[in-house]
């Protein structure tokens, strides 16, 4: 009777359901009624809410470290394009991720952020009727805020400021003077500047201002440290970053070479290398002219040749000194119109008719017509190349003095035969003297430049790395992932509170059990008390396993037994049914 009851519940229409609804609805008290209506709509905002938690984007930084006006433009325009952003607790501007650069682009384009500063865009907007000092003031703040904004380009500096004295030109050169400028950085935390970056911030400023010369710029921190006289310091105190800088460079390239050779042949692990290298930075110029000796005159290179002939009349001197002597000589006169005489063919006479004499040493002397000796001289003038060298030799910087190597090599591994355990053996003496020379090579070893080298071999020490790791509780990651877990929980064991505690007991009254289930109780009700009436553990057993027909005729025997006790589970039944 109850199945078919059941079954045709089960088959009726939508409008049946309904009533059924508003009649286990009205079963509830008021103060159900409020509570059931409170829980569903508070399950409903938990879900819907932890959905929409779960699909919000992600945001990240758009801008930080902004002042308030550049903070207030840019909000401004985000607000007014419709993209949604929000502010963090440091101050930091964010919006979605995958909208980052497309939103940088568009403030970029609009010149937004300024930094704090005012450029060239000052110049934009010129006022009609302006006057010539507020217009070279303008472009003197102009001037100053472009470079404040080049300087904050570079990675250390978060924040800068320049002021430029110009001062007014002069006609007269005497009162001429120069500009000078002031540069106020603002470092990020941790961050430094070395001589380089400064010179470079130096020559900036100067290369920007016409005569403006780097000794006239200042430049400090936000410590009121002046900066532009570091680099000044350090050089007259000897001291160069840069030439530091290549010591270093040299020794790690030695290293590296060394390790390259090494690895293969002792492991990565079994072998450490030190350079030392001494540099030369002295720079020295010498200029040598050397004078040698000619070689052979025949091959020396003649410069110039000059040769000298004269020939003179050595004529007799005699006479009686007085006024007859000092009478000027005769005109001589030709041979060809002197008159014959008859000494003509004289053995003195030279063949080819031309006369001379023969002295004592039988060396013919040239004569003249007259019989007078003729003398002559010859001068002869060689003058050849000099064999001269010149040499100019400039010794450049940075050539290495003297290199210092140290090799320590670790003992070899190995495992005993008889106890199987891991032991250690120090290199054979072959190998070690394989090792200084691969070294040696590879080092570049000079033995006219002092280098040494030490290679031992000695057994390392393990060390033990001892991992920091953070508890758990002080693990950023592991929180992050901790609080979402809780606020996870926190809504399931919401949900799961207003279930048990409210909707399930309104569902049971909305919804009793049906007859059936009343039935198979009272059933369970017979055979407890049938047990308590003293039936044996067997009879129980079989309680639990019987059939229908069984628990039927126990149900007739209880009914003969006990009709009492039938009687009250019927009112029961009755009861029930009734409300």
């Amino acid at each position: 009777m109850a199945a078919t009851t059941d079954t045709t519940a089960g088959n009726a229409p939508p409008e049946n359901q309904v009533q059924r609804l508003r009649e286990a609805f009205n079963r509830l008290s008021e103060r159900q009624k409020i509570g059931l209506a409170v829980a569903i709509a508070a399950i409903v905002a938990l879900i819907v809410g932890s959905i929409l938690w779960s699909r919000q984007p992600d945001y990240k930084v758009l801008f930080s470290n902004l002042d308030e006006r550049d903070g207030g433009n840019i909000v401004a325009t985000l607000e007014q394009q419709n993209i949604p952003h929000r502010m963090s607790s440091t101050g930091a501007i964010m919006v979605p991720a995958e909208r980052v650069h497309e939103v940088r682009l568009k403030l970029a384009s609009q010149g937004l952020p300024r930094g704090g500063m005012i450029g060239f865009e000052l110049m934009e907007n010129q006022k009609f009727g302006i006057s010539q000092f507020a217009e070279q003031v303008n472009y003197q703040r102009g001037l100053e805020g472009e470079l404040a904004r080049t300087i904050m380009s570079i990675g250390s500096v978060q924040a800068a400021r320049v002021h430029l004295a110009i001062p007014k030109p002069s006609v007269f050169v005497r009162e001429e003077q120069k500009p000078t400028a002031s540069v106020m950085l603002s470092l990020y935390p941790g961050r430094t500047l070395d001589s380089a970056q400064v010179a470079g911030i130096t020559h900036l400023v100067s290369s920007s201002v016409p005569q403006l010369q780097p000794g006239n710029v200042s430049i400090l921190d936000q410590n009121g440290s002046l900066l532009s006289t570091l680099k000044n310091k350090l050089t007259e105190a000897g001291l160069d970053a840069t030439q530091l800088k290549y010591v270093r460079e040299v020794e790690n390239g030695i290293v590296a070479r060394i390790e390259d050779i090494l690895k293969p042949v002792l492991g990565p692990d079994n072998f450490k290398v030190q350079v030392a290298a001494d540099i030369d930075f002295s720079q020295s110029e010498q200029t040598a002219e050397t004078y040698r000796p000619n070689a052979t005159p025949e091959t020396t290179a003649i410069r110039s040749r000059q040769n000298n002939e004269t020939a003179s009349v050595n004529e007799a001197t005699g006479g009686v000194p007085g006024a007859l002597t000092n009478q000027p000589p005769v005109p001589a006169t030709a041979p060809l119109t002197a008159p014959a005489t008859g000494n003509t063919a004289a053995a003195g006479q030279r063949p080819g008719n031309i006369p001379g004499n023969i002295d004592a040493a039988g060396i013919t002397a040239p004569i003249n017509a007259a019989g007078q000796p003729i003398s002559t001289a010859k001068n002869s003038t060689v003058n050849f190349e000099l064999d001269r060298t010149i040499r100019h030799t400039k010794q450049g910087m940075g050539a290495v003095r003297r290199l210092t190597a140290a090799v320590v090599v670790n003992h070899r591994k190995d495992v005993d035969a008889k106890t199987g355990k891991e032991i250690t053996k120090p290199l054979a003496d072959a190998e070690m003297k394989q090792i200084n020379e691969l070294v040696r090579e590879a080092m570049g070893f000079s033995q006219e430049r002092g280098d040494s080298i030490s290679v031992a071999n000695a057994p390392f020490t393990a060390v033990e790395k001892e991992e920091i790791s953070l508890p758990v509780w002080k693990d950023p990651e592991m929180l992050g992932v901790g609080k979402e877990m809780l606020q996870y929980l926190l809504i399931v064991g919401i949900i799961a509170f207003l279930y048990f505690k409210i909707i399930q007991p309104a569902l049971q009254t909305m919804f009793p059990p049906p007859p059936k289930a009343a039935e198979a109780a009272a059933t369970a009700g017979a055979a407890g008390h049938l047990g308590a009436a003293g039936e044996t553990g067997e009879e129980e057993e079989n309680v639990e396993i019987d059939h229908y027909a069984i628990k039927v005729q126990k149900a007739r025997d209880l009914a003969q037994n006990d009709a009492k006790a039938v009687a009250n589970i019927i009112k029961e039944w009755m009861g029930a049914n009734a409300s």
